[in-house]
């Protein structure tokens, strides 16, 4: 990729794993942008960072089209380039039964999780295409419901499925102009929105149990890890889970 110093920007950096991962990446190195909806959270982050002239704070609704441009637009002004996208922005819909569920459940989370990373990959793709040097690398947060389900999940079941297909075709079509892309699936991590399964979470068979969990550093220094390999080499998928945790025989 060159001597620049790279640019990395992160969707959903304002919490959880994408937060875990904009510390991690800067730490390494990277210029980072830091994306999300609430303003408030991003300047939190970006604090945590040490701040200065090598975070961008940029809130944005990955959803919506005209807000992921101007994200990038931004990121481009500011940097000039980018070299990593981690697509990792997600919501989940209640845990409620199949037959209950909302449109406007459905489709709030299918903007964010399906059409969001699409956009934004989109945007990434074009500047990773024309800048110099060419090329970069898209890494898409999957999860293990991209193999497997939960119970009253359809909408981040079908969404994380999607992004599988999304993660393949990118790779395959970034191919000739030096854009990798792969995949990290993400078992039980300890952040704000999921440490409940720690407590209880509803099985296969209709039983609530805890279930293991992993400390969400792991996750960052794994994307760190993806990052770090040169452009001609890839991480297609990863499954990072805590090892006892009920994926394998799941469902």
């Amino acid at each position: 990729m060159g001597s620049h110093q790279k640019v990395a920007v992160i969707t959903g950096a304002g919490t959880g794993i994408g937060k875990a991962a904009a510390l991690a990446l800067r730490k390494d190195g990277y210029l980072v942008v830091l994306v999300g909806r609430r303003a408030e959270l991003l300047e939190k982050t970006a604090a945590e960072t040490g701040g200065g002239p090598h975070v961008l704070v940029v809130p944005t609704d990955v959803g919506n089209p005209e807000s992921v441009r101007m994200l990038f637009q931004k990121t481009k002004e500011t940097f000039g380039r980018v070299d990593l996208l981690f697509n990792n922005a997600g919501v989940n819909a209640p845990g409620i039964p199949f037959e209950d569920l909302t449109y406007e459940q459905w489709k709030s989370v299918v903007d964010t999780n399906l059409t969001g990373m699409f956009l934004c990959a989109q945007e990434a793709f074009r500047m990773m295409k024309s800048q110099e040097p060419r090329g970069g690398r898209i890494i898409n947060t999957g999860s293990v419901s991209s193999h497997v389900p939960r119970p009253d999940s359809a909408p981040y079941n079908a969404t994380k499925h999607g992004v599988t297909g999304l993660t393949r075709s990118i790779s395959l079509d970034g191919r000739k102009y030096d854009i990798a892309c792969g995949q990290i699936d993400v078992g039980n991590a300890l952040t704000e929105r999921s440490a409940r399964i720690a407590t209880g979470v509803k099985q296969a068979n209709g039983e609530m149990a805890p279930e293991p969990m992993m400390d969400v550093q792991h996750i960052a220094d794994a994307i760190v890890h993806m990052a770090s390999l040169p452009i001609d080499v890839n991480v297609q998928f990863m499954t990072i889970m805590a090892t006892k945790m009920p994926f394998i025989g799941r469902g």
